[in-house]
């Protein structure tokens, strides 16, 4: 095996016959049609990633709003019910 191996190595390849012009060689309409369609695809595929990574933040901000709420309103609940246990002369009621 590695006997043809190395004799498909040492074989030397057959010079080209038809010699093409490198300026002459374009991709044509179907090589700029494909990459005219990666670079659509690529250009939508950063606009849903930017929505959808702007939508998170915001839901994030929105949920830190809400927490923030809902600690000032425990907050407060807690400083009512501190302030009805004790009396007006500064007796506790709840022993």
């Amino acid at each position: 095996m590695h006997r043809s191996l190395a004799f498909l190595a040492a074989t030397p390849t057959p010079a080209p016959t038809d010699v093409v012009d490198p300026e002459l060689v374009t991709p044509g309409p179907w090589g700029f049609a494909i990459i005219a369609f990666i670079a659509l695809a690529v250009i939508l595929l950063v606009w849903d990633m930017m929505r959808r990574i702007r939508r998170g933040r915001v839901r994030a901000d929105i949920k830190e709003e809400l927490d923030a709420e809902e600690q000032a309103a425990a907050a407060q609940f807690d400083t009512e019910v501190d302030d009805e246990s004790t009396d007006a002369d500064g007796q506790d009621r709840t022993r």
